[in-house]
């Protein structure tokens, strides 16, 4: 778990980014359940889709490539940024 979350927290160093992932980490995953169970499927996708691109416009921010683009990468061989060193203020 340790692990998990230093590699979270070195993935998302930028402020944008964090505050994109706050927003649309429970978007994705949280608020999309809730619809969908509520009846609401075009909202629920709404919700998942629209998390999905906050997530990614964080990433762009960031610089990296997002963990399902990596994954993919990954399996193709193809070159990948994980991970975008930062200097400390």
């Amino acid at each position: 778990m340790l692990s998990f979350l230093k590699n979270y927290l070195d993935r998302h160093q930028h402020p944008a980014s964090q505050v994109l992932h706050l927003i649309g980490v429970p978007l994705t995953f949280i608020v999309s359940t809730v619809w969908l169970c509520q009846g609401y499927g075009w909202w629920a996708l709404g919700a998942f889709v629209g998390g999905y691109v906050l997530q990614f416009i964080g990433h762009a921010i960031e610089g990296n490539d997002a963990g399902e683009v990596v994954l993919i990468k990954k399996a193709l061989g193809l070159p990948y940024v994980d991970i975008v060193p930062r200097s400390k203020r």
